[in-house]
């Protein structure tokens, strides 16, 4: 039986992963998806699974372009190409809303400055502005008058927003330790990254050329995350941070069945089927007509949140209860797919 590849971190969903395939006799190998010779490090394995992130500027420079290549010779990838192309990309994300006509917090996006100065003098405020990339809230800001947009337009066109925001990430940790969320040392850690910055801003560059407007959604006190993984779904329910219109990153999290709208869930797995993703991670809030409305799409997230989810969702919104490994779900669908493909036994 030929192996699957796991990119060799003590990070992300690999220990799990690892974790999986030991406890159920799943031959595997580690491998470094950093080095030079990663395609002869493939040689007797039928797929690869990378939790690359977009925080990890060597992951950022070559993970997309790695994956694609291997797809491109029938090669089984885990997050595939369908799957991961529009991660940490709201933009892109943008577009492939409008186009599948999927129920979304609409979304504008400008690559020219004039254009975008136009729209903002004659839209209606609040909305709010983010950069393409980013996760918990990061880069993300309510602007409540058009002034304020002009600001950020012009200076989008000039020198740009640094990927990493060092104030505010500063405020986050000295708020999540007020909650009791985080330690003394994590606030430390971010005085130290308003001096030095992480390597993916450092390195990455500043994000200009284009601005990111999406519709403000008022009284939402959380949104909902529903993650779908092949048949499975389960999900969390985040808490907006005080005095605050931001869920994600608040640290505020609850799980219980009750707590989640079904038709977010039936929506996931729809917009899943129809852009044929192994996983789909979709952020929902509510307009004013209680109507769910997806704000972004991603397939990475924090393992050790999820861990309390009380069970999951079957496509026909059938609830199992019990407490399971996410990751584990997703050998399973890299399993699945081998078998499909007749690599299970293959020694080719």
């Amino acid at each position: 039986m030929k192996k699957i590849a796991i990119h060799d971190s003590p990070k992300g969903f690999h220990p799990r992963w690892i974790s999986y395939c030991e406890k159920n006799g799943i031959p595997y190998k580690l491998v470094n998806c950093h080095a030079n010779d990663l395609i002869s490090q493939l040689d007797g394995c039928s797929a690869l699974m990378w939790h690359f992130s977009h925080e990890n500027h060597t992951d950022n420079i070559i993970a997309k372009q790695i994956m694609f290549a291997l797809e491109h010779t029938g090669f089984i990838v885990f997050p595939d190409f369908r799957t991961m192309w529009h991660f940490d990309d709201k933009a892109g994300q943008k577009y492939l809303f409008e186009s599948i006509q999927a129920p979304y917090a609409k979304s504008y996006v400008f690559l020219e400055k004039e254009e975008a100065l136009k729209w903002a003098s004659e839209t209606k405020f609040p909305k709010v502005f983010k950069l393409r990339g980013g996760a918990s809230s990061k880069n993300v800001r309510l602007l409540e008058t058009r002034e304020q947009a002009a600001r950020m337009i012009h200076k989008a066109f000039s020198k740009g927003f640094s990927k990493y925001d060092g104030l505010g990430s500063l405020r986050e940790r000295w708020y999540k330790y007020r909650k009791g969320k985080s330690d003394f040392f994590d606030v430390f850690k971010g005085v130290v990254r308003l001096i030095y910055p992480p390597a993916f801003a450092r390195l990455g560059g500043h994000e200009s050329g284009y601005v990111l407007f999406q519709e403000f959604l008022p009284e939402n006190d959380s949104d909902t995350r529903i993650i779908v993984i092949g048949s499975k779904a389960f999900g969390l329910k985040r808490y907006v941070r005080d005095n605050d219109f931001r869920a994600s990153g608040s640290g505020d999290f609850a799980w219980d069945r009750s707590l989640f709208d079904e038709r977010c869930i039936q929506i996931s797995f729809d917009l899943c089927k129809k852009l044929n993703l192994q996983i789909g991670a979709f952020d929902f809030v509510f307009d004013a007509q209680n109507n769910p409305l997806v704000i972004e799409l991603s397939y990475g997230f924090v393992s050790e949140v999820y861990d309390p989810c009380p069970g999951y969702w079957d496509e026909s919104l059938t609830w199992h209860e019990g407490t399971t490994t996410k990751e584990d779900f997703m050998v399973e669908v890299v399993l699945e797919k081998v078998k499909r493909d007749g690599l299970l036994n293959s020694s080719n």
